[in-house]
């Protein structure tokens, strides 16, 4: 009688279980059932806004949710960042990882309250894109082997601006330690003043993304040298790569993707890297990263992963050998 009692409670737990684990997984299938935010660690209006706004209206058509942004700046994307780390991992906030937040932040502070590789689960990445190696039309620079003569002959009295800790201060460290040469670096607080400076002759150079440039390169105002990705862009098909300049495994890119909070149950990954590899085919989304010469990347959390954890490597490699501080 007791062993009967005891199969009987033994089959009422199993049952309950069954039941309990096929309600989450049921659960987990039919995510979202309510709205998704994304945050973008960043003021509305630039770069990382535009890219992050493009795969949430992309997300909302594709599994009938709305997926929206919330943007938490500050820190060049440290305090969003940090924030979302702390969130519930049920799927229902994401958050926007990218070069600034989530590899060179870690180069720039030991103590960062984060790990982009433990805190949180890479799902894919969304955009690729070089900086632009431009130069005043006034200087008589024309080529890499021109700026690198140049600055080998003359240590120390070729300038460039940069803003502290951008993607294209990072190509310009990069380059320096890659050249071997010796620049003076002008800091500036944002990329308007310093582009007027560019501009105006006030600096002869400066590492810009691909798509602020290309208008003033079309104007004749400024003189492409060279692209910081792998590959040349489609947006500058006559200007060389840095690694073709001589230059070989020379790579510096502007990037970022979508990831979740480490926990995310594994069937609701699932569903969001299936659901941004489609969303990322779509014709809206080609057509507007074509318009400023963005790359769409390989997709998939296990490809975006492993790019995260070498961009790391890179850039705390360069800032430790450049002696970059934090401001």
């Amino acid at each position: 009688m007791l062993k009967k009692r005891f199969t009987l409670a033994a089959l009422a737990c199993a049952a309950i279980s069954f039941f309990a684990s096929g309600s989450a997984a049921l659960a987990q299938t039919d995510y979202p059932t309510k709205p998704v935010k994304i945050i973008v660690p960043f003021p509305p209006g630039g770069t990382s806004d535009v890219m992050g706004r493009m795969v949430a209206d992309e997300l909302s058509k594709i599994l009938k949710q709305p997926f929206i942004v919330d943007n938490i700046g500050g820190a060049g994307g440290i305090v969003g960042t940090e924030r979302a780390s702390k969130m519930t991992p049920d799927g229902y906030t994401l958050i926007q990882t990218g070069v600034g937040q989530s590899a060179v932040a870690h180069g720039l502070d030991p103590n960062l309250k984060y790990n982009s590789m433990t805190d949180f689960i890479h799902i894919s990445q969304v955009n690729s894109g070089p900086n632009v190696l431009v130069v005043n039309t006034a200087t008589p620079y024309k080529s890499v082997k021109d700026i690198v003569d140049y600055a080998k002959a003359n240590p120390g009295k070729l300038d460039y601006g940069f803003t502290h800790a951008a993607s294209g201060h990072m190509a310009m460290e990069l380059f320096k330690q890659t050249t071997g040469i010796n620049l003076t670096g002008i800091s500036y607080r944002g990329g308007g003043p310093m582009l007027t400076d560019l501009l105006g002759g006030t600096i002869p150079m400066m590492f810009i993304n691909q798509d602020a440039a290309l208008p003033y390169v079309r104007a004749g105002k400024l003189r492409a040298i060279a692209v910081s990705s792998a590959q040349r862009n489609p947006l500058y098909p006559d200007v060389p790569t840095i690694a073709e300049s001589g230059y070989k495994g020379y790579e510096a890119l502007s990037w970022s993707g979508i990831s979740a909070i480490k926990g995310t149950p594994q069937p609701i990954i699932d569903k969001l890297e299936a659901a941004i590899a489609l969303a990322m085919k779509s014709d809206a989304i080609k057509q507007r990263m074509a318009a400023v010469g963005f790359i769409i990347p390989e997709q998939g959390s296990k490809p975006y992963t492993a790019f995260v954890k070498k961009e790391i490597d890179t850039w705390t490699r360069v800032i430790k050998t450049a002696g970059i501080k934090p401001e």
